[in-house]
């Protein structure tokens, strides 16, 4: 009897003593949430939650005003038994205006808005839900704070403060994707990521070097994917959304499907996306150079010029992508944290549509065939987290990750029967180490080390369309390039007083370049290049909060960018009659950026958030006319072209403001209205200055938005100022067949605005259907320096099921 009363009491009292474990959670996510401030302001006693979203409550028992604090969230205070009717467990919602926003990019560490002097944009997967981007490069415009160019429907080049390509970053959790052969020239790898598979974007304005190293120039845009969602409890989660979708104006077919598979120490998250485009059709209303009144067809080997019966149909422009994702979480206890990811992504062939539209002077079209291979990216990644408090760090990251790109171009001139085919593929390997120590001050110490190496691959062959004979053509890089990379990096946060914060950072980045060239199609007056050069950057930021609702910050950040396998040693055509030829002899260009904002929150309706910034680029890496053995033209794909080579021969500014407005009504009507403006020049050859290529017309977007219980609709408006023909770079004149013709019949890019009108309605929690039409008013036209217009009135309708 003494044992069994025995036995009763230890059941007793384990049971109460679990019942006084919280769990805190989001409303949305059912993520755990670490680091949640729990606090008595009666009994002066507080905790903080695990990685778990758990923690001891033994020490509030009976206690009547138990708080839960997290920045980016609405706090919430509870009796003792209030939670223990809840179950011990809290729900967090995230808030909707507020200068104390949780943000990962700016130091690789979570940090709220107050602690970073710098100006980041967040995207939450209730966006991409409601707007349905069809690519990541679409999903990052709804920002309203990049800009989109795109070549061809399969492409999507990032804008940021007046620059682009590899002078902007991408990072895929916590991975750089820029590899040795991102280019000056508008790239689309961006595409290769999956929307559906993002759980948040942030996108950090202006030089970002000290934390990313070479080619964080014009910003940093970081893709942080869904993660597994563990139980923490006895029972399993399964969780499972699809969603289908349809596009009228490119005729777009996707599926989705994705499920998470949960344990208490395990899980696993599971993604499938298939999208299928069709050829777009641009809007009826506008410049009638947009029209496409004939395109090339290959039919029994011979090239016809076939008329357009509906001339607003971009022919061809079709194609289609796969993407898979799959990761695993394993938290074996509280200290150790294991994420492995893969990612896989593949489309079609993608007609390289800006070339196919070219014609010669008598205005007859140039190519029979010009369109890139599949497109593919791949990734490995290894993510592990340890939490110990010593006299070095309380938390340390290892990201340690492969990625594998493969890309190819095919252009064939029209009535040739041979095509070039050149095919590149990268093998990228990274490790970053990071390490975080902080305070009982509030002061932080983050630092790292990061380790890059590149080997690329390039082929190139000729192949005969009617025997299918192949000869070796010239490749587009020199094969077997390797470019390498190792850095070392800090920065301090120091809490000067309860109003204001200040930050700096430094880092050293030593880069080391080879490339040995084969002299079978060149004759090069090198046989390789070898370039061993570093780069030391740093940033100073204050941040100052005179009241709970007002942030003031400035700031001055340098970046840098060193020079590429693309920018050293790359032939190509970079426009009809030109070519460009490898120069031995390139450097660093430099970036130094200061900046000033400022946010207010008034009575928790308005928001308004303003940024003005100035970047000087020395060193600049630009492409110029160059000789060859004193030859300043050469034969290239049997077209006389002169020669041009990428030169440390410029300087360049940009300066500009970006600028947002937010309104929430009680009702569930809200507002918004974000404006950019930025101006950027070059310096030329004889000192005057030209308009920036990547400076885009100021441009912006309004919603106005109501949200109340299973309904959600949006009106908005895109638009976006002219570029006047005296203000068009060299470059893009070049490229006259792109653009309109103004009044005097010279290229320039008009100005445009588009209505556009989404709605939501859920049916159930299971079930969600998401309809709209973008360019209501069915406008043609495109976005600055694309090669193929935007989509005319687009009806979209998709169906969301979740389990």
């Amino acid at each position: 009897m003494i044992r069994f009363s025995l036995l009763v009491l230890i059941y007793t009292f384990a049971i109460s003593s679990s019942s006084q474990t919280v769990q805190v959670r989001d409303t949305h996510t059912h993520q755990p949430l670490e680091l949640v401030n729990i606090f008595s302001q009666s009994e002066q006693i507080n905790t903080i939650t695990n990685m778990k979203g758990q923690s001891d409550l033994q020490s509030f028992v009976n206690i009547n005003d138990i708080t839960f604090r997290l920045i980016g969230y609405e706090t919430v205070t509870y009796s003792y038994n209030d939670l223990k009717n809840k179950g011990f467990k809290v729900l967090m919602e995230q808030i909707e205006l507020s200068l104390d926003e949780v943000v990962v990019s700016a130091t690789k560490w979570k940090q709220g808005r107050r602690e970073t002097p710098a100006k980041i944009s967040v995207l939450k997967p209730k966006e991409v839900n409601f707007l349905n981007p069809q690519t990541a490069a679409d999903f990052i415009e709804m920002t309203g704070d990049v800009y989109i160019q795109k070549s061809q429907m399969g492409g999507g080049s990032p804008m940021i403060r007046g620059f682009a390509t590899n002078r902007v970053l991408i990072a895929v959790d916590g991975v750089r994707m820029n590899n040795a052969i991102f280019r000056s020239g508008n790239i689309q790898n961006i595409i290769s990521l999956d929307p559906f598979a993002t759980n948040r974007a942030e996108v950090i304005f202006g030089p970002s070097s000290v934390i990313y190293g070479s080619d964080a120039i014009g910003g940093v845009m970081g893709f942080y994917s869904f993660d597994p969602i563990v139980s923490h409890e006895d029972k399993s989660i399964l969780k499972a959304n699809a969603l289908t979708r349809y596009s009228s104006a490119n005729n777009e077919k996707t599926g989705h499907f994705d499920f998470n598979l949960g344990f208490n120490k395990l899980a696993s998250f599971t993604s499938i996306s298939y999208s299928d485009y069709g050829d777009l059709k641009m809007g009826k209303n506008g410049p009638d150079e947009y029209l496409r009144p004939q395109y090339v067809e290959r039919i029994n080997n011979e090239d016809l010029i076939v008329n357009n019966n509906e001339p607003i149909l971009q022919v061809p422009s079709a194609y289609n992508q796969l993407n898979l994702m799959q990761k695993f979480k394993y938290i074996p206890n509280e200290k150790w944290k294991f994420n492995y990811g893969f990612h896989y992504s593949s489309s079609s062939n993608i007609p390289r549509y800006d070339r196919l539209i070219m014609t010669d002077d008598d205005g007859k079209l140039l190519y029979g065939d010009w369109y890139y291979g599949p497109q593919q990216w791949l990734m490995n990644n290894i993510n592990i987290k340890h939490s110990a408090s010593n006299n070095f760090f309380d938390h340390l990251q290892i990201i340690a990750a492969h990625q594998y790109f493969e890309e190819s171009r095919h252009n064939r001139k029209i009535h040739k029967e041979n095509i070039k085919r050149r095919t590149e593929k990268v093998n990228a390997f990274s490790t970053n180490i990071d390490f975080e120590k902080q305070w009982k001050d509030g002061d932080k110490f983050f630092y790292g080390l990061e380790f890059i190496g590149n080997k690329v691959g390039s082929q190139g062959i000729e192949e005969n369309l009617i025997n299918n004979d192949t000869n070796p053509a010239a490749s587009r890089y020199p094969d077997g390039s390797t470019w390498l990379s190792a850095a070392v990096y800090t920065s301090y946060l120091k809490h000067v007083n309860t109003k204001t914060n200040l930050q700096a950072g430094l880092r050293y980045n030593f880069v080391y370049l080879n490339a040995d060239f084969d002299n079978s199609f060149y004759d090069f007056d090198f046989k390789d290049i070898t370039i061993n050069t570093g780069a030391l950057t740093g940033s100073l930021g204050i941040i100052h909060t005179p009241s709970e609702n007002w942030q003031l910050s400035s700031s001055l950040s340098t970046g840098f960018r060193a020079p590429n396998i693309d920018d050293v040693g790359k032939v190509f055509d970079s426009e009809p009659g030109a070519v460009v030829v490898p120069n031995p002899n390139l450097k660093p260009e430099y970036a130094i950026n200061a900046e000033i904002g400022a946010a207010v929150v008034v009575v928790k309706k308005w928001k308004i958030d303003f940024a003005a910034y100035y970047t000087h680029l020395t060193n600049a890496m630009v492409r110029r006319d160059y000789q060859l053995n004193d030859h300043d033209s050469i034969m290239y794909d049997e077209e006389f072209s002169r020669v041009q080579a990428i030169q440390n021969a410029a300087k360049a500014f940009v300066y500009g403001i970006q600028a947002g407005i937010e309104y929430k009504w009680k009702s569930g009507l809200s507002a918004s209205s974000r404006f950019n403006y930025q101006k950027g020049e070059e310096e030329l050859d004889d000192g005057s200055f030209a308009p920036l290529r990547h400076a885009a017309p100021w441009f912006g977007t309004t919603h106005l938005s109501y949200e109340k219980n299973k309904v959600r609709v949006d009106l908005n408006a895109q638009y976006n100022g002219e570029v006047a023909y005296k203000n068009m770079p060299d470059s893009e004149i070049g490229k006259a067949y792109l653009y309109a013709k103004d009044a005097n019949g010279n290229p320039y890019s008009p100005g445009w605005t588009t209505i556009n009108f989404k709605a939501q309605y859920a049916f159930s929690q299971s079930t969600i259907v998401t309809a709209g039409v973008d360019n209501i008013t069915d406008e043609r036209y495109k976005t600055y320096s694309s090669g193929i217009a935007a989509p005319g009135r687009n009806y979209i309708v998709s169906l969301k099921l979740s389990l």
